[in-house]
């Protein structure tokens, strides 16, 4: 289902509403989860703190630089981004919802996720236009419930319904089954990959490839940017 860009303010967010996507802005939903491009640095904070953890880390290897400390993590991921009385009680998201997240030009195109039974940030989702390179990850308290499946299946509606891409890949580590299952349970296939791959921080790992592809034909909503040339 796609929805319109969630129109909020600092003093009164709203959940979205059905619509069109704006420029650059698609939102969807799945079954237990709302997707959609980050309105404001307080979305884009709260989906990097859901990585942000040693767990996810282990995996992901981002730098030092870019995870969010634990007490700011912590604060982070209690928040729900509809709910207008806690984000005006915190200083931290009063301060992120005044600035609005612009997408770079050429860029990462990224959902953020929120779970639809309790409101609260749940992780993200991405997509790279050029190479249709798709990556996610959960946050704590969305992990073990299945929900990876419906993150990756969100990313392959985006790149194929919305932006155009008739190919999708992604990789992941052999020892972590989490993926591996949930992009396996979104349609991805093995694919012909470089069977090692370095991360962010350096470190070597070894890799598995996998591929999204679909008969169908593609399509490219109001909001998608131009595909790179």
């Amino acid at each position: 289902m796609l929805w319109s860009r969630f129109r909020r303010a600092r003093s009164a967010p709203r959940l979205p509403l059905p619509g069109p996507c704006g420029h650059r802005r698609h939102t969807l939903r799945t079954e237990r989860l709302l997707l959609y491009t980050p309105e404001t640095m307080l979305d884009l904070l709260a989906a990097v703190a859901a990585a942000s953890d040693p767990e996810a880390q282990r995996w992901l290897g981002w730098g030092v630089g870019d995870l969010v400390g634990a007490s700011v993590r912590k604060d982070l991921l209690r928040l729900c981004p509809g709910d207008t009385d806690a984000l005006r009680a915190s200083a931290t998201a009063g301060r992120l919802l005044a600035r609005p997240y612009q997408p770079r030009p050429g860029g990462e195109e990224m959902l953020v996720g929120v779970r639809l039974d309790d409101g609260r940030y749940a992780g993200a989702t991405g997509l790279f236009p050029g190479t249709g390179e798709v990556g996610g990850w959960l946050a704590p308290h969305a992990r073990g419930l299945g929900l990876g499946t419906e993150l990756f299946r969100a990313a392959a509606v985006l790149g194929h319904a919305h932006l155009g891409l008739r190919t999708l890949r992604a990789g992941y580590e052999p020892a972590n089954a989490a993926s591996g299952r949930a992009l396996a349970g979104a349609g991805f296939v093995a694919a012909v990959g470089p069977p090692r791959h370095t991360l962010p921080d350096g470190r070597e790992i070894e890799a598995r490839w996998v591929r999204y592809m679909t008969t169908a034909p593609p399509a490219r909503c109001p909001g998608a940017a131009p595909l790179p040339a």
